[in-house]
């Protein structure tokens, strides 16, 4: 009798211990290598942390083609964003707008169109054209456009970036990277969601031609909804991709496919591999309290922190239990405290790596406290 017993608890002991090793080796058990893909350079991004899940080459310099209409965009959406011109604007369609070559949206010369049509042409046509008029509208001529996108670009800290034109024309001085891409896709998709849905747009009708979205996975995947695609000899077949799944969003980009069935294929198996293996996690939102801080001679004796943004990291799926938050505050805080003084620094870890960095600031102010509160306090700090 005791002998089953004590069969019965050892097997059922046994039972447990693997159960524990299977489920420790599965928390910690490594993402599988991203596809093989063909492009030149490629890159997956989280959307909402800007983490790196897959890259090759991607700093590189490489030949954007009609990619470089991205950041087309990105200037034309901040000259409506501060105003000085707006989506009714009629736009006057200069010769050299009109014979460029490439891709076109067909405006016809010495007409007016108005920047939003101009903007559809460009996003969902590609078009040539509608990247010229809208160059030549905002910055007065095409090379001055460029220095604008230059500019822009050097802002969001795309440093392996040279613009030449708005189209993506070839031009040996005219290239960018994967990682300078998915950084400007990223901008476009934070700073202007109401402009960001024309990249979903399967077709556009202008001038009684319609055109269809060259970016076949918004006919393959209804998760995706842009953004943009781009091919010349040079450059080959290119496609930047997005794709938000639940609360996910991921951003991929290949540059320098074989062809439009390849850089469809790449993109999609980039963006299922990002979404089968790995998950965002918000694991600090703005404004809310992450701890408190002491304050010496104050009227009072806590400050709490937090941070101004929130704070999103992309994990392995699986192994969110071993986050850890790593807190680097100063040694004394002495009144007085304003709620914009930076306090110290939070670092969100996963095995040894740090995911997340972010400035911790006080959500109160702190004044100087009264002569008693500072006495009692320098007498404390004498023991501290």
């Amino acid at each position: 009798m005791y002998w089953g017993l004590a069969m019965q608890f050892f097997v059922r002991t046994l039972l447990i211990c693997l159960l524990i090793a299977v489920n420790t080796a599965a928390a910690q058990a490594p993402v599988p290598s991203a596809p093989n893909v063909g492009a030149r350079g490629y890159l997956l991004m989280d959307q909402a942390s800007g983490q790196i899940l897959a890259a090759n080459e991607a700093d590189t310099h490489l030949e954007p083609a009609s990619i470089t209409k991205l950041m087309t965009a990105y200037v034309v959406f901040k000259s409506l964003e501060d105003g000085t011109i707006k989506l009714e604007d009629q736009v006057p369609v200069s010769e050299k707008a009109w014979r460029t070559p490439g891709s076109r949206m067909f405006i016809e010369v010495n007409t007016r169109v108005t920047v939003e049509d101009l903007l559809q042409g460009m996003i969902v046509q590609s078009g040539n054209d509608a990247s010229v008029a809208l160059a030549e509208y905002v910055a007065g001529s095409e090379s001055t456009f460029a220095e604008l996108m230059n500019q822009k670009a050097a802002e969001l800290g795309m440093f392996s970036s040279n613009f030449e034109n708005s189209t993506g024309l070839p031009h040996k001085d005219h290239k960018s990277t994967a990682a300078d891409i998915a950084r400007l896709a990223r901008a476009i998709i934070l700073e202007f969601p109401e402009y960001y849905r024309w990249y979903s747009q399967r077709e556009y009708t202008y001038n009684g031609i319609t055109q269809k979205n060259r970016n076949a996975l918004l006919w393959r995947d209804d998760s995706v909804d842009g953004m943009k695609t781009g091919m010349t000899d040079a450059a080959g077949y290119c496609l930047v991709s997005s794709a938000k799944r639940g609360d996910m969003r991921l951003i991929s980009v290949v540059l320098g496919t074989k062809s439009p069935t390849a850089r469809a294929n790449d993109s999609q198996a980039l963006l299922n591999y990002g979404f089968r293996f790995f998950e965002t996690r918000l694991v600090y939102p703005a404004g809310d309290e992450i701890t408190a801080a002491r304050v010496w001679k104050g009227d009072q004796e806590l400050a709490g922190l937090s941070v101004r943004q929130d704070i999103y990291v992309t994990i392995p799926r699986g192994s969110y239990d071993q986050l850890q938050a790593e807190l680097d505050l100063p040694d004394r805080l002495v009144a007085p405290v304003e709620p914009d003084s930076q306090l110290g620094t939070l670092r969100v870890n996963l095995a040894e790596k740090t995911l997340a960095e972010a400035n911790l600031f006080a959500m109160n102010s702190v004044p100087v406290g009264s002569l008693w509160q500072q006495a009692r306090d320098s007498v404390l700090l004498w023991f501290e």
